[in-house]
């Protein structure tokens, strides 16, 4: 008879490795008391622009270069890590199916799966878990099911690169789903309706979520690029330099007042599309209200992003600190420190706090 051990032995940490379309972002963390954590290591290389479009790999070479140089600093002790995806390269999905046992909802899945997606079953991965259950119990004939599917290239694409870089990957997570992890960890969960709003380069991830469940997703394609080249045309400036325009630091030659009238104008634009998911999400679910936003990612550091979406959907807004339960040393050796780590580094700390078999 043999005897199982596994439950003596501490998880083993993963390195949560965020690679975003204009830098890759990594973060080691130790667990540290009961159920706390601290970070042990985090890095940020930046990726040059285009490197990475809509969630697409064009160049893998300077990709697993970037990967390359985070761990070549010798910070990190684990050679696994988690990585992410968002964009059209994934669907999430809830959807309604008759009761069913587990084995039984696992044996048709796949079936039930190419009703919802509009890819080739064959061409995705596909997970799912169950959010409620129905029955007798609650009085309800189906089940709620959160449907996941990715594309298999795009995974390839990104484990691909992870792997040239001498690592191993050992799980993939949606963007969304990490962001989502992370603010449990940090704020708790409790009845309230959260938005979780991560305003990256190229896209934007909306989770709405109640309790521990995640009521609606969508992944908006428009980000903080959409800022930057604004600003390039309608200055004439270089790219670093609208980068350093667009979160509200002086250009020689652009006044103030004419750099916000352009950022006002691509917020305006950015917030219409939030609009209509909020829009959807109430017209579409029992839940009706939305009780705050929590906001995060590099394009939430636009002058004035967070202002506007207080004022256009008089809701409290606050950034989402991926460090508020999680001790974190900026002034620690193997913590490289970055002025907007607190703003893009969500991602990777959700993927950090994923351990194998986590559902």
């Amino acid at each position: 008879m043999s005897i199982d051990l596994s439950f003596l032995r501490k998880p083993r940490s993963l390195v949560g490795l965020d690679i975003g379309s204009s830098a890759v972002k990594a973060i080691e963390l130790k667990p540290q008391g009961k159920n706390g954590y601290r970070v042990t290591a985090f890095a940020v290389e930046p990726i040059p622009p285009d490197t990475i479009v809509d969630g697409a790999i064009i160049d893998a070479v300077a990709v697993a270069d970037a990967i390359r140089r985070i761990f070549e600093t010798k910070r990190f002790k684990s050679v696994e890590v988690v990585a992410s995806l968002s964009g059209n390269a994934v669907i999430v999905k809830k959807i309604a199916l008759p009761v069913m046992t587990p084995a039984e909802l696992a044996e048709s899945i796949q079936w039930e799966a190419e009703q919802y997606i509009p890819f080739d079953v064959q061409d995705v991965n596909i997970d799912y878990q169950v959010l409620d259950g129905g029955g007798a119990e609650s009085g309800k004939q189906t089940m709620d099911v959160l449907l996941v599917a990715a594309k298999k290239d795009k995974i390839a694409d990104y484990t691909g690169v992870i792997a040239q870089a001498g690592r191993t990957p050992i799980i993939v997570d949606v963007d969304a789903f990490a962001v989502q992890n992370c603010f449990e960890t940090n704020y708790g969960s409790d009845a309230g309706v959260t938005v979780l709003l991560n305003a990256g380069a190229s896209a934007i991830n909306v989770n709405i979520v109640s309790g521990d469940q995640s009521l609606f997703t969508r992944d908006i394609s428009v980000g903080g690029n959409a800022y930057t080249e604004a600003i390039q045309k309608e200055f004439g400036l270089a790219f670093d330099a609208a980068e350093e325009a667009k979160k509200g630091r002086q250009i020689d030659g652009v006044s103030k007042e004419d750099l916000q009238h352009v950022l006002n104008t691509v917020s305006e634009a950015v917030l219409l599309e939030v609009q209509k998911t909020f829009d959807f999400f109430k017209a579409t679910t029992d839940s009706g209200r939305i009780d705050r936003v929590l906001v995060c990612g590099g394009a939430s550091q636009v002058e004035g992003f967070t202002e506007l979406i207080a004022e256009r959907f008089d809701t409290p807004v606050e950034r989402l600190n991926p460090f508020k339960a999680i001790a974190f040393d900026a002034a620690s050796p193997k913590v490289a420190a970055a002025v907007d780590a607190v703003s893009t580094a969500s991602v990777a700390v959700g993927l950090a706090l994923r351990r194998m078999g986590d559902r």
